[in-house]
């Protein structure tokens, strides 16, 4: 593997991460206000 393909992999892995953390925020956040949304109505 060349340093020019190491340098792609590493930056196409990097946004890759940065995507699946974003899902994973979202997601928590939208439990988190479905919950509190049940807790508040009762």
């Amino acid at each position: 593997m060349t340093p020019e393909d190491r340098a792609v992999f590493e930056k196409r892995r990097r946004a890759r991460n940065i995507a699946i953390l974003l899902v994973l925020v979202g997601l928590s956040a939208l439990f988190y206000f479905v919950g509190m949304a049940r807790v508040l109505r009762g």
